[in-house]
C-alpha cells in the first residue's frame, strides 16, 4: 500500500511517518508538512491513501480532502487530528477512519487494515463518498473521547430525535449529528424512511404486520423489532420489498 501522511508539525508527522513504516502492508511511504508539499507528491507519486492532519495553514485538511475527492481515482482519507468536533465532516468527506491524537499503535494497524480491506474487495467500481454503494460506508462515533466507526452495513434501522439520528444495530444504538433526512438521502438505496421518525435497512425486514388500521415492519437483528409505516409508505415499502433494495424514485 502506498501512502501519504500529512502534518504540519514536524514532530506529530515524524511519528506518524513511524507508525506507519511498521505498518506490513505499507510498502511506499510519503510525507508532507502542508497541502502544497502533499500535491507536490500527489502529482508524482500515485497513493492508496492520505492520513491528514485537519488544522494547517494554507489550505487545511478538509479543503485538502475535497480537492482529493475530484481525483480519478481518489484515494482513501483518513483523518489524524487532535479534535473531536470535526467528525461529523469527515463523515461527509467519505473518510475511512478518524484518529485522534495521540495516535495509537493499535488503532492505526487497524485503519491500515481496512484500507487494505477496500481495496482487495472485488466491487466493479471503487468506492467515492458517502454516498458509495455496497453498505462500506462509515460513520464516526465519539463516545468519552473515543472515535469508532459504524459501518452502514451494520445498521439495522435508524430514529430520528431532532437534529440527531440513532443508529440500532446488534450491539446497541449510537447517537450521531446527522439528521434522518441527510441518511434518507445518502442511503436511499438499501434504506427506506417508512415513517417520518423511522429509516429502515431493507435487507433487515423479514416482514409487514398489519394492526388495526396500521401497518408494522418486522426487522430481524440482536432483538426482534417492529416499527410503524406511514399508510403513504406502506405501498412503496412492499414494491421495494418485492424488487430488492434498488434506489427508490426521485420524489422531488
Amino acid at each position: 500500500m502506498r501512502v501519504l501522511a500529512v502534518d504540519d508539525e514536524q514532530p506529530a508527522l515524524d511519528e506518524l511517518l513511524y507508525l506507519l513504516r511498521a505498518e506490513p502492508a505499507v510498502t511506499e511511504l510519503h510525507g508532507a508538512a502542508d497541502a502544497t508539499g502533499a500535491l507536490r507528491i500527489l502529482r508524482a507519486h500515485a497513493v492508496d491513501a492520505v492520513f491528514l492532519d485537519i488544522n494547517m495553514p494554507g489550505l487545511d485538511g478538509m479543503e485538502l480532502a475535497g480537492v482529493l475527492a475530484e481525483f480519478v481515482h481518489p484515494p482513501a482519507i483518513v483523518f489524524v487530528t487532535a479534535h473531536e468536533d470535526h467528525a461529523v465532516a469527515a463523515f461527509d468527506l467519505g473518510a475511512v477512519d478518524y484518529l485522534l491524537k495521540p495516535v495509537r499503535r493499535q488503532r492505526l494497524g487497524a485503519a491500515v487494515r481496512r484500507i487494505a480491506d477496500r481495496r482487495t474487495r472485488t466491487d466493479p467500481e471503487p468506492e467515492q463518498g458517502p454516498g458509495a454503494a455496497g453498505g462500506h460506508e462509515v460513520i464516526p462515533v465519539e463516545l468519552g473521547g473515543v472515535t469508532t466507526l459504524v459501518h452502514r452495513s451494520q445498521v439495522n434501522w435508524v430514529e430520528a430525535e431532532g437534529d440527531y439520528a440513532r443508529l440500532h444495530t446488534d450491539t446497541g444504538s449510537h447517537l450521531v449529528r446527522i439528521p434522518l433526512s441527510a441518511l434518507q438521502d445518502r442511503w436511499r438505496e438499501d434504506f427506506l424512511r417508512v415513517h417520518r421518525s423511522y429509516l429502515v435497512a431493507l435487507g433487515r425486514v423479514t416482514g409487514l404486520r398489519t394492526v388495526g388500521s396500521g401497518t408494522l415492519v418486522c426487522l430481524r437483528g440482536a432483538q426482534r423489532v417492529e416499527l410503524p409505516v406511514s399508510r403513504r409508505q406502506v405501498r412503496e415499502l412492499k414494491q421495494r420489498l418485492v424488487h430488492g433494495p434498488h434506489p427508490s424514485p426521485d420524489r422531488r
